[in-house]
C-alpha cells in the first residue's frame, strides 16, 4: 500500500500500534519509502528543523559510528520496538536519557547524506519494519 506521504501533518496526531502511542518524527513529506535497501523512510526538510521522538522511550545510542547514518539516535520503546533517527545535524539528548513522544531530540541535517533529510527506522525485535504502519 502506498504511504500517505502527501497528507498534511496535523500537529499532535498519534496512532496506537502495539500498545505504543506513535507520532511523526518531523514535519515534511516522505520522499523515499521503505523497501529494498532502504530500511526506513526518509523525510524531506530544512537544515535545523526539529526532529522529535516518535514515542516515549530511552535513548540507547547517540553518535556517528554507523556508516551511512551520520549523527544517529536510537530510542528503545519497549522490549520489542526501537526507532532510529539518522543524518541529524545536532543531537540534543544523551544515552540513557528518558524521552517523551513529541520531545525534540535533534535537528535535521545532512551528515553522511547527499541532502538534508531525516532517515527514520522502526525495528521490531531487531528487524526493520515499515515505519508508515506505525506513524500517523
Amino acid at each position: 500500500t502506498p504511504a500517505p506521504a502527501a497528507a498534511p501533518v496535523v500537529s499532535g496526531a498519534t496512532r496506537q500500534v502495539a500498545g505504543i502511542s506513535w507520532s511523526r518524527p518531523t514535519n515534511g513529506q516522505i520522499f523515499s519509502n521503505f523497501g529494498g535497501t532502504n530500511k526506513g523512510v526518509k523525510f524531506a526538510g530544512n537544515a535545523g528543523q526539529p526532529v522529535y521522538a516518535a514515542a516515549d522511550g530511552e535513548v540507547k545510542y547517540s553518535g556517528s559510528g554507523l556508516r551511512g547514518y551520520g549523527n544517529l539516535l536510537i530510542i528503545q520503546h519497549n522490549s520489542q520496538y526501537l526507532t532510529a533517527y539518522g543524518n541529524n545535524a545536532t543531537i540534543m539528548v544523551k544515552e540513557g536519557q528518558k524521552v517523551k513522544r513529541g520531545q525534540q531530540i535533534a535537528t535535521m541535517g545532512n551528515t553522511d547524506a547527499t541532502r538534508t533529510q531525516l532517515h527514520f527506522e522502526v525495528r521490531e525485535n531487531g528487524n526493520a519494519v515499515d515505519p508508515t504502519k506505525f506513524i500517523p
